[in-house]
């Protein structure tokens, strides 16, 4: 026995058909293939339907009936397979890739490799945004339609100096179902998928070579559950297509009308190929003759429909009109009348649609005896040449403990992992909190959320980032990254509310606090934001808010000047203008605010929440009297206005406009409704300690002040 040898070179390739599983090993030497053995299993149950296929593991065992012959024959041991998809959902995209390179270059292979491999992944990008279902689908297919150097079309990018390249390509796209289920098979037989190609690319490296790439052609290939198209022009494929509509539908049609089993009405379809009449037995085992003639006619109607069904997909995929020629190839499409049909169909005359065979085989060698050069050889052959096109396959890696599989396109990264295992794509950034917008005098502002950390991602334990190239059976794991606090904005915080108001008043220079009015209301500086606020910080105060900010009252008959100008209240003050007031003959006295009188029907009990804040009111008052004399001539600020910074319920709150302060002067600062009650009593403290509202406080001082529940 002679002993059995590693692959190497060689290169096997598998047609996993509807029917039945081709397998063809061989090797290339310059532009001659050179094929040294083939071996054909039909499936002993439909195993398959529409390329599709049902029993994984019945399909299996005939790859491993069919390896194990190839193996006999060649004394070699096969362990690496090329294979070709087909099936009922084929999804094409069609995208354009530009690469500006860092410097003028020679473009080497490397980067025409890299930058198909661009193409690839912009095109599943692409297609995962528009795939709506909840199904997974996988890369099976992609060629480029053309390039481009500087921007402008080429035919090889190769060895020209370029600024930038760039290529419109195209990727066919399968259900995860269709390429698990060819995956599963052949590793039941102990192989390894070292290429994956669409069964038209495999049969269009046969069927038109590259000399005839650039005239309009398509390329239909009629097997048992699916006829696969290909069109090429202008040098290169351009569209891909499918119908799953093939052999198999004449075959089930035979079965009805003769009633016979499916496998007998194969064998007639395929007797009346060189027979004019077919013998055989129906269901109730009485013999039975049939002419080519009848079942011609008896599946007419079926060729049409088939036939019509691909002219329109010919048309569709080369925008709208017919191609110039069609070659057809498979064991579908050799039934008579099929090309006479097609032709008719597509409106074009019935020698340019034709079977394609031996005549495009002129470079393919056959090292066996007796081989028979036809249709069915064609797509098994293309999927060995197709693996010097591209190499291509799948890989295994696990993700947050989930085993993915991830088309190879020999650039991958974390975030392609990522991707695949639908991670959320906010989840590997970092997260900002939610961004407060708003207005200020009339201009549009923005107060961005707090940035949030980046995700956590571990690489076969090591760290590791989004662009981290992975590698089969690669481990990765991924924290999501976190959000950042919510923007946050006060009024004081805004730069057009920060700088001070400069009036004179009765000669003296006096700083007063901007105002704002939000949504048409007045709001203190201590206001917090919201989205969608319209903020007006007003460029002037009025005559009453400099007094209420002096603490100036003045009696009735006084009169006040702004510029020069008699004024009132309600005048208007901007920057730098000037105020005076004048008292009458007699004294001006100095009132008390009306606004913090108490309710008539209050007791004025300090043991009730209500009591207390009336006793703040009062005391209020009384901080006010204190600093006021019974009758001061007006003006004449009884000392220097200071300022001072407190804590107030963790807030830096700024007191000003007097020389010194008490506890109760805290309200004139901070939003706190001492008219609504809101808890069974009201809590003060300075420091820690309770506090009296008359208590002086000093800058630094912490305090506290809130309703108890």
């Amino acid at each position: 026995m002679a002993e059995t040898k590693e692959q190497g070179n060689l290169v096997f390739g598998l047609d996993i058909g509807t029917r039945s599983i081709v397998g063809t090993v061989g090797y290339r030497e310059g532009d001659v293939f050179t094929v040294l053995a083939q071996e054909v299993m039909e499936h002993e149950t439909r195993a398959m339907l529409d390329g599709q296929i049902h029993d994984i593991a019945q399909v299996g065992n005939t790859i491993t009936q069919v390896k194990k012959k190839l193996e006999k024959k060649l004394a070699v041991k096969l362990t690496d397979v090329c294979i070709a998809a087909a099936g009922r959902v084929l999804e094409t995209v069609e995208v354009n890739v530009n690469w500006e390179l860092d410097r003028e270059k020679v473009v080497t292979p490397e980067e025409v490799a890299g930058l198909t491999s661009m193409g690839i992944e912009k095109a599943y990008s692409s297609f995962q945004e528009k795939n709506k279902t909840d199904i997974h689908f996988y890369c099976v297919g992609n060629s480029v339609i053309r390039f481009y150097l500087n921007g402008y079309p080429i035919g090889n990018l190769e060895n020209h100096k370029a600024r930038s390249i760039g290529a419109d390509m195209i990727a066919t796209f399968l259900p995860d179902e269709v390429v698990d289920g060819l995956y599963k098979s052949v590793e039941i037989a102990g192989l390894r998928v070292v290429n994956m190609t669409l069964e038209p690319i495999a049969a269009i490296s046969v069927a038109i070579p590259e000399m005839y790439r650039m005239l309009n052609i398509g390329l239909v290939d009629v097997g048992a559950g699916t006829s696969d198209i290909c069109i090429t022009k202008d040098g290169c494929i351009v569209a891909y297509g499918m119908i799953p509509c093939a052999g198999d539908a004449l075959t089930e049609k035979i079965a009805k009308m003769c009633l016979v089993d499916f496998n007998t009405a194969e064998a007639i379809k395929r007797g009346i190929e060189t027979k004019n009449s077919v013998k055989y037995k129906d269901i109730m085992g009485l013999p039975q003759s049939i002419t080519k003639e009848a079942v011609l006619e008896m599946i007419s109607a079926e060729i049409d429909q088939m036939t019509s069904l691909v002219a329109d997909k010919l048309k569709e995929l080369n925008g709208g009109k017919p191609v110039s020629a069609v070659f057809v190839v498979g064991g579908g499409g050799r039934i008579e009348g099929y090309t006479a049909k097609l032709s008719e169909h597509l409106g074009i005359v019935a020698e340019r649609v034709a079977v394609r065979g031996e005549e495009v085989m002129t470079r393919i060698r056959f090292k066996e005896k007796g081989v028979k050069k036809d249709s069915l050889m064609v797509t098994p052959i293309g999927i060995c040449l197709n693996y010097y096109e591209q190499s291509n396959n799948f890989i295994y890696v696990t993700f947050n403990d989930e085993l993915i599989k991830i088309y190879d396109s020999g650039n991958l990264a974390v975030v392609d992992a990522a991707m695949h295992a639908d991670f959320r794509n906010d989840g590997l950034f970092p997260k900002r909190g939610k961004a407060i917008n708003y207005t200020v005098n009339g201009k549009v502002a923005m107060k961005r959320g707090e940035t949030g950390e980046a995700a956590r991602i571990k690489l076969n334990g090591e760290d590791a980032d989004m662009n981290t190239p992975i590698r089969a059976n690669d481990v990765i794991t991924v924290e999501e990254s976190t959000a950042g606090a919510d923007a946050k904005l006060m009024i004081a915080d805004l730069p057009e509310f920060r700088s001070m108001l400069v009036v004179r008043v009765e000669g003296r220079k006096i700083l007063l606090p901007r105002t704002a009015v939000v949504n048409g209301e007045a709001k203190s500086e201590f206001y917090e934001i919201q989205d969608g606020d319209e903020i007006v910080i007003r460029d002037y105060v009025t005559v009453r808010e400099v007094r209420e900010f002096m603490d100036v009252a003045l009696a009735e008959g006084a009169k006040v000047s702004v510029n020069n100008e008699e004024a009132d209240d309600d005048t208007a003050v901007y920057e730098n203008f000037t105020i005076s007031w004048k008292a009458p003959e007699k004294k001006a006295v100095l009132s008390d605010e009306p606004e913090y009188d108490s309710d008539p029907g209050d007791d004025g009990s300090e043991d009730t929440a209500a009591g207390a804040a009336e006793e703040v009111v009062s005391a209020k008052r009384e901080s006010r009297k204190k600093k006021k004399t019974a009758a001061v001539t007006i003006p004449a600020p009884a000392a220097v206005p200071v300022t001072v910074t407190v804590n107030v319920n963790g807030r830096n709150v700024k007191l000003t406009g007097k020389p010194s302060y008490v506890f109760v002067d805290i309200f004139d600062h901070i939003d706190f409704d001492l008219k609504n009650v809101k808890g069974s009593r009201l809590v003060t403290e300075v420091n820690g300690q309770a506090a009296e509202y008359m208590q002086p406080v000093k800058a630094g001082d912490v305090i506290l002040v809130r309703w108890e529940k």
